[in-house]
């Protein structure tokens, strides 16, 4: 089997899934990867520009022609900095995001979108210099670049701030055994067409999540100890090795309180828990007019405005539902391919007065936004943060199980506490709507929005804004079960 370096990091993470890759993509989950591959290439366009002037080496279909177009650059050159320079000895085959080359030597350099150094980079980068040193090439320098978090933009990219550099050529030297024998035994393991039973490890979520964990649990009961909510992975492992994994025996344990509530729930089918007065309680901390916001935030690796960092949350959307004598909604969306945020925060300012009760579900995240606007923007701070100080967080009852039922599986995300209080209502089913689901497709349709016809654009206007709408009015509807329950 042709090894990559993506294929080796996933071999040893666990050289089943490279099997299953081969024998049964089928039974492959579809963990969507397309907004990390782009972010991913996002970033190596920008840091191919830490050197200056440099020849990349396009992709093509046929590895060897890449290969071919490398070494006729290498052989070009006394000194020039690579991107792309692909290389592949015996069926090991790799591209080096940077590759330097001075008077013979080289240095290696590996890119990467995270804000920090993770142990599987350096796995990553030992593979590459293991490919380049048994081809005969002098690597004397192998370093990680990432990004650096606390860089803030002002003005022009400051790329040499924007990116940091770490020196791992000592650990990668350490390494080289190990990748060569960790190349051998994938090369082996791959041989055999027979699949081999397997446990389950944290390899399984660490460092990346497995495509095939449904197909390799598929033998365990239907209710496991991997159904449970909010539990740490180790302490499901633990338990899964002593051989614990039925919801029946779990509740012989010694099992969390919160645990056992969603295991119950679930194997007897109870009734509804509510705690009318701590309902109560919590309802008569809300005044009205009542207030319910929901933002919908877009983040870039690479800044592309004025105070802004890294991965940094920028809004550029709300809905806004209120009740007064009745009902009433209001709602903002941001034009493409501007900054977003001092328009938003004057429309908020303007569609929440002073001294009202805000609603949010998850109330930290809408806070920290409304938190970071004030800061940006003085003339507006007083006002924002009247907002801010206002808010209550509508999951409260949810979070503490105050209110539950089985269909929420343990769970207090909305995504979860919506369908189990009205789980007959096709109005408040996300699966209905048109092409944005979830704030994921709707952050990544906004960010694509400029790119779009005038036509596509008008209708992913109005799916984003129907998304965010529901995300609000779905707030209406828990806080008026909530009201109905205590009756």
């Amino acid at each position: 089997m042709n090894l990559s370096k993506s294929r080796y990091t996933r071999g040893i993470q666990c050289k089943k899934m490279l099997w299953l890759e081969k024998y049964k993509p089928e039974e492959m989950d579809n963990i969507n990867n397309e907004s990390v591959f782009e972010t991913g290439n996002m970033v190596h366009e920008v840091a191919r520009y830490l050197f200056g002037e440099h020849i990349n080496i396009d992709f093509n279909s046929n590895l060897e022609e890449m290969i071919k177009n490398t070494y006729l650059t290498i052989d070009s050159y006394k000194d020039v900095v690579i991107t792309e320079a692909s290389f592949k000895y015996l069926n090991n085959f790799c591209s080096v995001d940077i590759l330097v080359k001075k008077n013979n030597k080289y240095e290696l350099y590996e890119v990467k979108s995270s804000t920090e150094l993770k142990d599987i980079y350096i796995k990553d980068i030992s593979y590459q210099y293991y490919v380049l040193n048994s081809l005969g090439m002098n690597v004397t320098k192998t370093s990680l670049i990432h990004l650096n978090s606390n860089y803030v933009r002002h003005g022009n990219l400051e790329l040499d701030k924007l990116f940091t550099f770490e020196d791992v050529t000592p650990d990668i030297l350490k390494l080289q055994d190990e990748v060569k024998t960790n190349i051998e035994d994938i090369d082996k393991y791959m041989d055999s067409e027979i699949e081999e039973d397997k446990k389950i490890t944290e390899n399984c979520f660490k460092p990346y999540p497995c495509p095939f964990f449904k197909y390799c649990t598929r033998n365990l009961p239907i209710n496991n100890i991997f159904d449970i909510a909010s539990m740490r992975t180790s302490s499901k492992l633990k338990y899964y090795d002593q051989g614990i994994c039925d919801f029946k025996d779990l509740l012989n344990t010694d099992i969390k309180d919160d645990y056992k509530m969603q295991i119950e729930y679930e194997l007897y089918d109870k009734e509804d828990y509510i705690d009318k007065e701590y309902i109560k309680g919590f309802l008569k901390e809300l005044t009205k007019p009542l207030y319910f916001l929901d933002f919908e935030t877009f983040q870039m690796p690479i800044p592309l405005y004025d105070d802004v960092s890294p991965y940094e949350q920028i809004p550029f959307q709300y809905s806004l539902h209120y009740i007064e004598d009745k009902l009433y909604h209001k709602e903002y969306l941001a034009k493409p391919n501007i900054d977003p945020r001092r328009d938003l925060a004057e429309h908020l300012v303007n569609d929440i007065p002073l001294n009202v009760c805000t609603l949010a579900y998850n109330m930290s995240f809408e806070k920290t936004v409304i938190k970071k606007l004030a800061s940006l923007y003085p003339d507006l701070h007083d006002h924002l943060m009247n907002i801010h100080d206002n808010i209550k967080d509508l999951m409260i009852p949810f979070k503490y199980k105050k209110y539950y039922n089985k269909l929420m599986k343990g769970s207090y995300s909305i995504k979860y506490v919506l369908p189990a209080l009205f789980p007959d209502d096709e109005s408040l089913n996300y699966h209905n709507l048109d092409l944005i689901h979830n704030g994921s497709e709707a952050m990544n349709s906004y960010a694509n929005m400029g790119n779009l016809s005038e036509e596509d654009m008008e209708y992913t206007r109005e799916r984003l804004l129907r998304y965010c709408e529901l995300d609000t009015y779905a707030m209406v509807k828990i806080y008026e079960k909530l009201l109905e329950v205590i009756k």
